[in-house]
């Protein structure tokens, strides 16, 4: 056995693609300690600042007093206390949705939300350059796959027209369309409406990612819906509170219909230990704070545009990024792998982005910005990615 994966291991250190666990001392923050060396982080996913917020600390400590440590079962068994059904009322309410499910993560939201609304007579459309969890929802659901160019709306079209010809005697096929609301790793927002407007024209379900939108997109961070107006009740709304929430756990919202069918069917929901209480305790505070301290929301999207700014007068590609998550392209994985070590050094931290995680020839720096950034760091930041970038001819 060891044979085998020590051979494989070489084969990943061969290809440039093995992938190793840094280690960071303290909280979740602006700045960090990683192997012993204080950096700017730029690649935390933790875009309000919120996971080391007075309230969210102190929400989750009169929890644990309150309900003790775990729910140490799962929801459908001994595990459904009364914080839980707390926590997905304020996430409805937050929404605009009748209801709400939460999941222990936000990969097991999309995996049983996914399989359980689509089975093997059934069809999927799903954007090429969708989060890894939405891939391996389809591919576990069953169903025909179609893959769609990223954003393109027209394809979606041709797809569904060509469906409604071939399936003209099998109206009961479901059609499920899934993209991600922010995408992670190029930054850009899904044309929802367009895509809304041709699901309500084919019959099709419409399921959004939202895990990198809820806290940053739309009115108090309502998520990609609420960005661009919209108020279907058709419309299924995924998301996280790992993210910007700065917790832990995913949920569903829309029709009640909808998450009372996913109480009974979504495996990843039914054979899950219910979330600890003390989270669902800071979760419940961090959607609290999103409508009542919208200037946090302000702050991010005033660090994004010092940032984005910089590096585009510098000269660095960052693709089509609408928001706090901004790629620096640079395409050859080796290159990118020198320039995230030569950075690292400098004091900032901001991985390489590789291969499987995008395609081949498009490697990058991902970063991500924090309302909780000075105008001190980005502009420190900056001027370490203009020397180092000059340094290996990347600007």
């Amino acid at each position: 056995m060891d044979q085998t994966f020590t051979h494989e291991i070489e084969e990943l250190k061969r290809s440039g693609l093995y992938r190793d666990l840094i280690r960071i001392i303290g909280p979740i923050d602006a700045e960090v300690s990683i192997d012993g060396k204080e950096v700017i982080l730029l690649s935390s996913n933790n875009y309000l600042g919120l996971a080391t917020h007075p309230k969210l600390k102190e929400a989750a400590s009169l929890a644990l007093e309150a309900y003790g440590t775990g729910a140490c079962a799962s929801r459908l068994i001994a595990g459904n206390m009364e914080i839980h059904e707390d926590l997905e009322k304020r996430v409805a309410r937050f929404k605009g949705c009748q209801c709400a499910i939460v999941f222990s993560t936000g990969y097991m939201a999309n995996i049983g939300v996914i399989t359980s609304l689509a089975g093997e007579n059934d069809l999927i459309l799903s954007d090429e350059l969708n989060h890894a969890s939405i891939i391996d929802g389809c591919k576990l659901s069953g169903a025909q796959i179609e893959i769609y160019p990223h954003k393109d709306v027209g394809r979606i079209r041709e797809i569904l027209m060509q469906e409604d010809r071939s399936y003209a005697k099998n109206r009961s096929k479901k059609r499920l369309i899934i993209t991600d609301g922010v995408f992670s790793m190029d930054g850009d927002i899904a044309p929802l409406p367009e895509i809304m407007e041709v699901a309500n024209q084919y019959g099709a379900i419409l399921i959004v990612d939202d895990a990198h939108a809820t806290g940053v997109l739309g009115e108090n961070g309502k998520g990609t819906a609420a960005y661009f107006g919209i108020k279907d009740e058709n419309l299924i709304h995924m998301g996280t509170f790992s993210k910007a929430l700065g917790t832990l756990g995913g949920f569903i919202a829309g029709r009640e219909a909808v998450i009372e069918y996913l109480r009974n069917k979504a495996r990843s929901f039914i054979f899950s230990t219910a979330l600890p209480p003390s989270v669902c305790a800071s979760s419940i505070a961090a959607v609290d704070i999103l409508e009542k301290e919208p200037w946090i929301q302000k702050r991010l999207w005033d660090n994004v545009t010092r940032f984005k700014e910089g590096l585009e007068n510098l000269g660095y590609n960052t693709l089509d990024s609408q928001t706090q998550i901004i790629p620096m392209l640079i395409g050859d994985t080796d290159l990118t792998m020198e320039f995230a070590k030569a950075i690292f050094k400098r004091g900032i931290y901001a991985p390489g982005i590789r291969p499987p995680t995008v395609p081949d020839g498009k490697s990058r720096i991902r970063t991500s910005l924090m309302a909780s950034h000075t105008y001190e760091q980005i502009d420190r930041a900056l001027d370490v990615l203009e020397d180092e970038g000059k340094r290996l001819r990347i600007i």
